[in-house]
Parts: structure tokens; sequence; C-alpha cells
């Protein structure tokens, strides 16, 4: 058996160019997922009824929730798939899928051209662009995690949530560069589609490039050794492993997409800030919380996952009241208070990879994270967009905060439970 493993070492400058890779191809996805809610307003107006312009922001805002209640189903599906065929045949086909929907999006009829069926046929994109993006989450989470080396898991996993950030940047730099260039009127007629065809199109090229990625050696290593040594597998564990990981990134997810898909549509809609200030302060917002990643996955492989994780479900309890209250129609105010949070963000993002990973053995490690976090996500992450909607248009913002800082209490009690894992071998779980 060990002979076999031996085999499946892969070296270390592959593994980086597969890095690279499978970054860019998830820079690229989570860019085609931001960009919907960079221009949930226009899509709002374009594909609803724009008669009442609440109504119209909320049903956008819901078909953004439906397709994270698409991901668990996608994770499941595609991380039954990965842990059978491997990571590197799911990242192929979860981008081919995105790639699709985005260009789908790009030459969707209106509302007033096709009626009821355009906002039918975005739902459908939706579902679909879910699915496949509850697949990709949990691969890249596993693959990053998988072929980085033990003393370094929670550095190399910081990528991956660079990837998250990366995407959301490029998509708000994009909304930031189309609001300046165009008229108002040009973007809700058809400017607000150039994100959607730029993605596919970039998508294509990701594609390329993840052809020539390798196979986790842990996976590998993982098959070699179920043939020689099929140890059953202990379903009680990984089943408490799943509770303890959706309550752990409950917070962690709630606060991240709060603060990166609601906060800019607070601005825009409920203070009265110019679209394009919005986008300039959350994009600048998300550079520095982005450069700040690969710190807090250095720091967690020296002092232990717990204590970061520990630290951001404090600091984001107290925070987050002040932070959201403190947003006007200046455009400093989202700046800072964007910024404040999402740095608080970054502490539980970087370390997401690599806790997730470490939770579950590798032979369900991609099932496992892609149940529990598109689980998580989808109830947490993806409705937050729309409950800050439905809460502040009911003049019930205080609400909507109080849930955030309720998850993320839940975050530390989880945490608490779980063992802390820095430095440990995935082919020892």
């Amino acid at each position: 058996m060990t002979d076999t493993i031996a085999e499946t070492k892969v070296p270390l400058q592959l593994k980086r160019r597969s890095v690279v890779a499978s970054t860019i191809g998830n820079i690229l996805e989570w860019y085609e997922w931001s960009a919907y809610a960079v221009f949930t307003p226009f899509i709002a107006a374009a594909m609803f009824n724009s008669e009442d312009t609440v109504s119209s922001v909320l049903a956008t805002l819901g078909v953004f929730a439906v397709g994270f209640l698409m991901r668990p189903l996608g994770g499941i599906v595609f991380g039954k798939i990965a842990d059978v065929k491997g990571r590197k045949f799911v990242l192929i086909v979860t981008m081919l899928i995105m790639a699709g929907g985005s260009f789908l999006i790009a030459v969707l009829p209106t509302y007033g051209q096709i009626g009821v069926f355009a906002s039918l046929i975005l739902l459908l994109i939706r579902v679909a662009q879910g699915f496949a993006h509850g697949g990709e989450s949990a691969t890249a989470n596993s693959y990053i995690a998988e072929i980085a080396p033990a003393h370094k898991r929670g550095f190399w996993g910081s990528i991956v949530f660079v990837a998250i950030f990366g995407g959301s940047v490029v998509a708000y730099t994009i909304g930031g560069v189309i609001t300046n260039v165009f008229s108002e009127a040009a973007v809700s007629d058809w400017a607000w589609r150039i994100p959607f065809a730029l993605g596919g199109l970039l998508a294509l090229v990701a594609l390329w490039m993840r052809r020539g990625m390798v196979e986790s050696d842990v996976f590998e290593a993982d098959e070699a050794e179920e043939v020689v040594d099929p140890t059953p597998l202990d379903r009680g564990r990984v089943a408490r492993a799943i509770v303890l990981v959706v309550l752990m990134t409950s917070g962690i997810t709630a606060a991240h997409y709060t603060w990166t898909s609601y906060a800019s549509t607070l601005a825009i809609t409920e203070r009265g800030m110019d679209a394009q200030t919005a986008y300039w302060a959350t994009v600048g917002a998300q550079i520095i919380a982005l450069a700040s990643l690969p710190f807090w996955g250095f720091l967690s492989d020296r002092i232990g996952r717990r204590p970061v994780l520990i630290g951001f479900g404090v600091l984001m309890a107290i925070l987050q009241y002040p932070l959201m209250g403190m947003i006007t129609d200046t455009g400093w105010t989202l700046f800072v208070a964007s910024t404040l949070a999402l740095l608080v963000v970054s502490m539980a993002g970087a370390l997401l990879s690599a806790v997730l990973s470490e939770a579950f053995p590798t032979k369900v490690r991609t099932q496992g994270i892609g149940f529990a976090y598109s689980v998580s996500v989808a109830v947490f992450g993806g409705t937050a967009p729309y409950l800050n909607g439905l809460f502040n248009s009911l003049d019930l913002s205080w609400l909507s905060s109080g849930w955030v800082v309720l998850l993320c209490l839940a975050t530390i009690v989880a945490v608490v439970k779980l063992p802390e894992t820095k430095g440990k071998d995935l082919n020892a779980i």
C-alpha cells in the first residue's frame, strides 16, 4: 500500500500550476455568480414588473436565493462524482455549466418582450448555475486543501476565498466601469448584459487551463488504499461533522453575503447613494479584504484554526450593528463599513478550505463539504440579501443585523466543539 501511495505523489511545481488553473476558473465562476448580485437593480427592471420597485428588487433577490437553494443538491451530486471520478473532472463540468448560463443571461429577452417567460427562464438558468456552483465550491475546497503541504494548508487554502473575493471584485469593478461609461438609460436597456457575455467568454479560457490540472494525490492515495484496506466508514462521525460544519459556516456565510451582495444594494435603494459610488466603494473594500486572506491562512497554520475563527465570531457580533448603521448616501461611509466588516469576514473565510477538508475523510470529503457547506450557504447566505431587503422594506432593519449576530454566535459554539486540526495529514483522517 505504501508503494502504491508513493507513486501518486505529484511534484510541487505541477501542484502550483494546478492551483493557478483552479483559482482562475474559480474566480470567473464567482465573478459570474456575483455579477447577478451587482446588477440586481437593473435585472429587476428588465425581468420583472417594474411598476413596483420594492417588489421587483425582492423578486430578483428571491431568484438569487433560489440559485443558492440548488447548491446543496449540486454539492451532493457533484460531490459524489468527485469522490468517485476525481476532482479535476467535476471542476471542468461545473465550469461548462456556469459559462453556458452566463451566455444565456446575456441574450435573455426582457419581461417587456416575452412577459413572465423572461422571469421563468431566468429562474431556470439560476437553478442550473446554483446546481453547478454547489459542486464547484465543494470540489475546489477539497482540491486545494488536498494538494497543499500539510503545514501550509491554511495558507494555500486561503486561495479559495481569494477567488471568491476576486470574482466579486471583478464583478463590482466592471459594474463601476459600465455605470461610468454608459448612461443610466443605456445600462438599464442593454449594458447590464455585458458582464455576463464577458464572463462566458473568459470561462472558456479558464476551461482550457483546467484541462492541464493534475489530480489530487490524496484522492489517488485513498483510491489505492481502498483496494488494499477497505476500512468501513464511521458514518456517525461524518454526520456529527456535517452538523458542526453547517453551524460553523452559518455566521460566516451570512456576514459574507450581507456585506458583499446586499450592502451596496442597501446604499443605492434605501440610502440614496449613487450606483457608481456604491460600486467603487465596495470594490475598494473587497480589495483590501482580499489582500488580508493569505495572512489569516498563514496565522492559522501557526496558532491554529480555532483562535482565528472564534475571533471572527466575536468581532462580527460586536461590529455588525454599528457598521450597518453608519452607511449613508456618502460613499466613504459604505467604504469604511464594508472594509472593516470584510476584514473580519476574511478571518474565517481564509480558513474554510482547510477546516472543511480536515473535517471529513477523503472517501466522502467532497460529498460532506458539498452537502454541509452548501446547505449552510443556501439557508444562511443565499437568503441574506433577500431577508435584508425584506426587513428594511418593513422598517425592521434591526432584525436583519440581529440575525447575523445570532449566527455568528452559532459559529463560535460550533468552533468550540470542533477539534483543532492544523498540520494534520489528510490521509490520516
